[in-house]
């Protein structure tokens, strides 16, 4: 539902002509996680500038450092997922347990929805990407990574794992700080993060989705000069003949290159065990 809801948004809004007025694509990547491992289900979108006009005859480009509107976002966004929550309570699709097992009543249900409506949401747009090899590091970083990473876990003991986290919520240089969480609690907070097998993480809509992309794209290149890549079999082959022919003394086969060590260059092992 986060998923669908945030593309419909900013679809909606972008083939607005108050807007934008065009068919937009959109990638979406969710995280579950804050930075002390807490649930916080978030998606994070990368747009193209601009988009399809109505009969793809155009490209229509948004403004220069401005894309949509993030107050118009936030409240279509507000008023889409509470309506969806709405409707599926009805339909008996959504389950609670524990301290929240009386949300099961509707008219408690909708007593506890009612103050979400009039509260703000958040929508954060950042700036352009400077170039397609940010957008490229971008996704590398984002798209993959999980809840931590090993270079903020400080260490393991008897009182638990230490690790590194930012607080969002302090505006001074304290922001950085250390926590730590008994073992079984560090556990249950990551293992909040493994996805259910088989979802996908990473959805494409619109011009990028699987449906249209092959017709979309291809237009979208035509409108913007933009040359077509060449097939996987040219690009092989291209990488092929620029390697050097390195030729196997034993059996006279090709040799291709993996890797090339600079000079002074050591290949790294792994990390010796700690002697007690």
């Amino acid at each position: 539902m986060l998923f669908d809801i945030a593309a419909q948004t900013l679809r909606t809004i972008a083939a607005d002509p108050k807007h934008l007025g065009a068919r937009i694509g959109t990638t979406l990547v969710l995280h579950t996680w804050g930075s002390a491992l807490t649930h916080h289900p978030h998606i994070h979108g990368i747009v193209p500038g601009g988009g399809l006009a109505a009969d793809a005859d155009r490209w229509v480009s948004c403004k220069p450092g401005f894309f949509l509107p993030v107050r118009v976002l936030s409240r279509l966004f507000r008023r889409r997922f509470c309506e969806e929550l709405q409707r599926l309570h009805c339909e008996g699709q959504l389950k609670f347990f524990g301290e929240h097992v009386d949300l099961s009543d509707p008219e408690v249900f909708a007593d506890w929805l009612a103050p979400l409506r009039q509260c703000e949401w958040v929508v954060y747009a950042k700036r352009p990407f400077a170039g397609p090899q940010a957008v490229l590091a971008y996704l590398s970083r984002y798209t993959h990574r999980v809840a931590i990473s090993n270079s903020r876990l400080l260490r393991h003991d008897d009182r638990g794992v230490t690790f590194r986290w930012k607080d969002y919520r302090e505006h001074g240089r304290t922001r950085q700080k250390v926590m730590t969480l008994q073992t079984e609690e560090f556990m249950r907070r990551f293992l909040l993060h493994v996805l259910p097998s088989g979802f996908h993480r990473i959805r494409h809509y619109g011009l990028l989705a699987n449906a249209n992309r092959q017709r979309d794209i291809p237009i979208v290149r035509a409108l913007l000069h933009q040359p077509a890549p060449l097939p996987a079999a040219d690009r092989k082959a291209d990488h092929t003949c620029a390697q050097p022919a390195f030729l196997c003394r034993h059996c006279g086969a090709p040799m291709l290159l993996i890797e090339t060590f600079a000079r002074a260059q050591y290949i790294r092992g792994p990390p010796a065990a700690r002697s007690s």
